[in-house]
């Protein structure tokens, strides 16, 4: 059975952490993206992500697989929202299982930059004066490695941060 990777549905982070499982795991880290209320000085009231949903989701798998395979972890997982969010609604979630803390951290923040910057997933902001224009998501990381970060189909340039 395949595994939903984006959801139009609120992300059960429980379900996620396995925390009955992975008896040789010591470090477990989580991120959690949440939906804030302004961009770039603008006051942000919602938003909507869309996604060409069936290479988005092969992309978010491969980006999974790529990180247990670079890192050295059993567990990667990762789950996008699709649809109308409000503010604080949790917009996508990543949980790495590890022996060890430190690739546990290094492992999810690789997995949600390559996420960010690979899967084809469109932000779209809608603003408090009635506006609303699509955002480009990025990785947080000017170093990131471009083809670590983006194994597959896309690369891009971008100025704005999400």
């Amino acid at each position: 059975m395949e595994r939903h990777v984006l959801s139009d549905h609120p992300i059960a982070i429980d379900a996620l952490l396995e925390l009955d499982a992975h008896p040789e795991c010591g470090g477990l880290a989580l991120f959690v993206g949440t939906v804030r209320d302004h961009h770039e000085g603008r006051a942000v009231t919602r938003l909507r992500y869309t996604a060409h949903e069936a290479l988005a989701g092969k992309i978010i798998r491969e980006v999974e697989q790529a990180t247990r395979d670079r890192f050295g972890v059993p567990y990667v997982r990762i789950v996008h929202r699709l649809g109308d969010l409000a503010i604080g609604d949790v917009a996508i979630a990543c949980v790495v299982r590890a022996p060890h803390r430190a690739e546990a951290f290094d492992a999810c923040r690789h997995a949600v930059d390559a996420v960010k910057h690979g899967a084809p997933i469109w932000k779209e902001e809608f603003y408090a004066d009635g506006s609303s224009a699509f955002v480009e998501g990025c990785c947080i990381r000017d170093d990131l490695d471009a083809d670590a970060a983006a194994p597959l189909h896309h690369r891009h340039t971008h100025a704005s941060h999400g």
